[in-house]
C-alpha cells in the first residue's frame, strides 16, 4: 500500500470511531434532547448550504435575464406586484 492509501484508510477508521462515539453519546441523552438533535440533523440535510443557495439564485437570475432578453417574459413593476399581493390577502 502507498502512504496516501494508508493515510486515507486511517482517516476512514478514525471517522468511523468518531461517528460511533457520537452515536453512543447521543443515545445516552434524555429523550427530549435526542428529539431536538434528530430535528437539527434532519433540518441540516434538508437545508441547502449558502454556496448552493448562491449558485441556485445565480442560475435563476441568468434564466430570468435570458427570458427578458429574448422576449419570452416581460418585466412587472414592483408597484404592480404589490397591488396584486395586497388584493390576494384581502
Amino acid at each position: 500500500m502507498s502512504k496516501l492509501s494508508d493515510i486515507r484508510t486511517r482517516e476512514r477508521e478514525v471517522s468511523a470511531v468518531n461517528l460511533q462515539k457520537i452515536e453512543d453519546e447521543a443515545l445516552h441523552l434524555p429523550k427530549e434532547e435526542r428529539a431536538q438533535l434528530i430535528q437539527r440533523l434532519v433540518l441540516s440535510l434538508e437545508s441547502p448550504s449558502e454556496e448552493e443557495l448562491r449558485s441556485d439564485w445565480l442560475l435563476e437570475a441568468r434564466r430570468r435575464g435570458e427570458e427578458l432578453d429574448n422576449g419570452t417574459d416581460q418585466a412587472v413593476s414592483g408597484e404592480a406586484v404589490m397591488r396584486k399581493a395586497r388584493a390576494l390577502i384581502k
